[in-house]
């Protein structure tokens, strides 16, 4: 992976450093050096293959299943000649990427790649307790909601399917032992397969069978990932009684919310609505999980309640990504462009960076303006200087997470 650790790693493409010598070649890449402004470069192995890309590239990951909409083959090929044709040549995609071109082929499911948050505070109005290294419990807070969470989580997105197959009894047999050790919180979600219901379970028998201690120190974080419709009042809180039943609890610990297409800003209303329900009660706090800098701007401006978005802390948690975030803002406003523009700028102005992938969802949606407004921003020395400072502040992820794909290997 490449670049300073407080940018999004999903989104860099960088030329290989990795040695492959089990039985074969050994081939070690390098990127010919780009000025700001070139639109391309050229990647080689040490034996002299070479290929010239395109410095953004467009990630085409986004019709591999229907949680992105629906997919219209001539249109989408259309919108792939637009994206040529405006100078963005280079396409990304993979063999499982197959539902475009093949209707019949199953649906790749999407959902379920969400990770556990450790432990993660706010920025602005929300804050995470400081704890020390050896601490098993932190608090999470934002305008007066606060939770006490276990720094470690015990992540149940392994009872959705593929894993093996699931013994209730044995399950919550489990997690009373987990329970018991001090590993006290539970990460799942409404699509985790029987994860909500088996939470259930397991704090029934903690109610029964253990002191009232324990039963206050655990906690049941879940995740709530809707299809892209309308998101009305009725609608929402059905799903969210949906979760409190399963779990068999009046007040969700934590939702932590999800939203697949941000060309449908519904997820707002989602969110005032999930906070209207907070508000009653029915919800202690609210989260979100894999959501992006720009989408995260506006539900801040539009006073929902945060108090952690997944994978942030594992750079530096809620605080230092917000003033991170400040920095892109100022930046993006000094030249009149996006955050995300000059996100991926900075990554395109390190050394050791190929290209950055942008994600398109032919058909449906385009920002070919947009990506093409990364090759004309001109980062000043000062803009530079201020967005390392900020990034250098956080961790390195190549030692949190590990060499490109670890995180999801751990």
């Amino acid at each position: 992976m490449a670049a300073a650790a407080g940018l999004s790693p999903r989104l860099v493409v960088t030329p290989g450093r990795r040695s492959h010598s089990h039985g074969r070649r050994r081939m070690c890449c390098a990127a010919a050096a780009a000025a700001q402004g070139e639109r391309k470069t050229t990647v080689r192995s040490k034996e002299g293959d070479a290929v010239e890309l395109c410095r953004v590239v467009n990630g085409m990951w986004q019709v591999s299943g229907p949680s992105w909409g629906r997919y219209e083959t001539p249109a989408a090929v259309d919108a792939m000649l637009r994206y040529a044709d405006g100078g963005l040549s280079t396409f990304d995609m993979a063999d499982i990427s197959r539902t475009l071109l093949s209707p019949a082929a199953p649906p790749v499911p999407r959902r379920g790649v969400v990770r556990p948050a450790r432990c993660s505070g706010g920025g602005g109005a929300a804050a995470v307790e400081t704890a020390a290294s050896g601490a098993k419990v932190c608090t999470v807070s934002n305008r007066g909601d606060s939770l006490a969470i276990c720094r470690v989580l015990n992540g149940m997105w392994q009872t959705s399917g593929g894993w093996g197959r699931i013994d209730r009894d044995a399950a919550v047999d489990a997690m009373l032992a987990y329970a018991d050790a001090g590993l006290s919180t539970f990460d799942m979600a409404d699509h985790y397969g029987p994860a909500e219901d088996l939470y259930g379970l397991f704090i029934n028998r903690v109610r029964r069978e253990r002191p009232p201690e324990l039963l206050e120190e655990i906690k049941g974080l879940t995740k709530w990932v809707p299809p892209p419709v309308k998101m009305t009042r009725s609608y929402v809180e059905d799903n969210i009684n949906r979760s409190r039943k399963r779990m068999d609890v009046s007040a969700l610990d934590m939702l932590q919310f999800h939203w697949w297409d941000y060309a449908n800003p519904g997820y707002l209303d989602a969110l005032k609505h999930i906070t209207d329900l907070k508000e009653e009660g029915k919800i202690k706090t609210v989260a979100l999980t894999n959501f992006d800098t720009d989408r995260l701007q506006i539900i801040l401006e539009n006073g929902i309640p945060i108090v952690s978005n997944q994978m942030v802390d594992a750079w530096g948690g809620w605080s230092l990504f917000q003033a991170l975030l400040q920095t892109l803002k100022k930046v993006s406003l000094k030249h009149g462009v996006s955050i995300s523009t000059v996100a991926v700028r900075y990554i395109l102005n390190q050394t050791s960076v190929a290209g950055s992938m942008v994600g398109v969802r032919l058909g449906l949606s385009e920002h070919i303006k947009d990506t093409n407004a990364i090759f004309s921003l001109e980062l000043d020395e000062d803009d530079m200087n201020s967005i390392t400072e900020a990034s250098n502040k956080g961790r390195n992820l190549m030692d949190i997470i590990g060499d490109c794909g670890d995180e999801y290997r751990a």
